[in-house]
């Protein structure tokens, strides 16, 4: 039996082998594991963005209609044991070393049959041994979020009741091609015959022609959410998340309808007043208000900034950014931008990050010059945490631009959280998740 380092160290290994797509091997892997997916029924979540927010939410939903639930999301934060939720719980890293250690032991026997160099990826091990804890824990139905695409994703092994469609963006064209439409065409290629397709209600029109023309050919029915009452109560924060639970709500009927059980809003209420979903409008400090946000596309930043009025309530805000050479950085600085008095550059955890001197001349491109670059995440974020202090409670903290940005400020955090905080230090923070009440209108 494998310990949690020695899985940990194994998942790592295979970062060199990077991304294939293909079904090939991980349909081996479903024979030699004895096909764990076909032991529960799923709802597969494809999407640009939203996809972790909604899956925690139907998840939610369902396992307060006494369903036991599972939930399959990527990427992690800070541990890959958050990837696999069983009953709203991460699994223990006993349980996630062995389902890793299994899935291991089946990738060898399947590598043995490829040919030349191929070999099974750290996502398609991932998906399998996620699915195959699932089978042992015995859960009813499974959330799974998709994870590049659709058609050629690890996960779409599955056959789902429901599929649900957050929204589609113009992002990963060199895998998905170059427009809307082509990568609708990839993520809606995971529809099963007779299922229900719930669409995101922030749908790009071309997306919706591919979604009607795909439901038509697979006879499945379209359903589209209705807003929320002004009267829910959300545990996060956002108007984003306030559509991601709408979504999240009529994914979740659509299942129970199908499988004979009523919708109880009494749990759906219940659900989003308890469902937390880490490293989204995340306040992490009231000393000052530090905000993360793993916004990584100009689509994920504009609903960020469409959010941040009802959390700054007119504060002077300080920005901490760090993004991915593959992200549109000049599109994300030109909606941040204009909301901040002051912003350091810095760079996550990744051989894939832009340097912040390359960030620094985009915002100068953009005519704005008050920037410190500190390729120091925590750094940075001390740094900003400072300036905000000094203005009292006039002031406010983002850190975004990436979800390995905010891993590893939450990691830091979670570090710190338990020693006696230097002077100057942000380490007297604390996680926070207070509900912002809603009145009505």
């Amino acid at each position: 039996m494998w310990t949690s380092a020695q899985a940990e160290r194994h998942l790592r290994s295979l970062e060199l082998f990077g991304m294939r797509f293909g079904l090939d091997r991980m349909r081996r892997m479903m024979t030699v594991l004895e096909s764990p997916e076909r032991s529960f029924e799923t709802i597969h979540v494809v999407g640009t963005n939203g996809k972790s927010s909604t899956a925690r939410m139907i998840a939610a939903i369902l396992e307060r209609h006494g369903l036991r639930t599972g939930v399959y999301l990527s990427p992690h934060l800070i541990s890959y044991t958050e990837r696999v939720r069983v009953g709203e719980r991460d699994l223990e890293e006993s349980t996630f070393a062995a389902a890793i250690s299994r899935a291991a032991w089946a990738a060898e026997r399947v590598n043995h049959t490829l040919a030349g160099e191929d070999h099974v990826t750290q996502f398609e091990l991932l998906t399998a041994a996620a699915l195959w804890a699932m089978a042992e824990r015995e859960v009813e139905v499974a959330v799974i979020e998709a994870g590049l695409g659709g058609r050629y994703d690890a996960t779409s092994v599955i056959d789902s009741r429901v599929t649900v469609l957050t929204n589609v963006g113009l992002e990963h064209t060199r895998w998905l091609g170059p427009t809307v439409r082509d990568i609708a065409e990839e993520k809606l290629a995971v529809v099963a015959p007779n299922a229900t397709l719930v669409l995101g209600e922030d749908m790009a029109a071309p997306a919706l022609v591919i979604a009607e023309r795909i439901a038509l050919e697979q006879h499945a029915s379209i359903v589209r959410p209705q807003p929320l009452s002004d009267t829910t109560e959300l545990r996060v924060h956002g108007i984003f998340q306030r559509r991601n639970f709408a979504l999240a709500r009529t994914a979740a009927e659509s299942y129970l309808t199908a499988v004979g059980i009523e919708l109880s809003e009494e749990a759906v209420a219940e659900a989003a007043a308890r469902t937390e979903v880490p490293g989204r409008l995340q306040i992490v400090s009231e000393d000052p208000i530090t905000i993360l946000d793993g916004a990584h596309n100009p689509a994920a930043v504009a609903a960020l900034v469409q959010s941040l009025p009802e959390l700054l309530a007119g504060r002077a805000l300080a920005l901490v950014l760090g993004v991915l050479e593959d992200k549109d950085a000049a599109g994300m600085l030109a909606a941040l931008l204009p909301l901040c008095e002051r912003a350091w550059f810095t760079a996550p955890p990744s051989s894939r990050a832009l340097s912040p001197a390359a960030l620094q001349s985009l915002a100068r491109q953009l005519d704005f010059d008050a920037v410190a670059c500190e390729p120091e995440p925590w750094r940075a974020l001390m740094q900003a945490q400072d300036w905000a202090r000094e203005r009292g409670d006039r002031a406010a903290v983002l850190a975004t631009g990436s979800v390995y940005l905010v891993g590893d400020l939450l990691s830091h955090l979670a570090s710190a959280d338990d020693r006696v905080p230097a002077q100057g230090s942000p380490a007297r923070t604390r996680p926070t998740h207070t509900p912002l009440r809603r009145s009505a209108r």
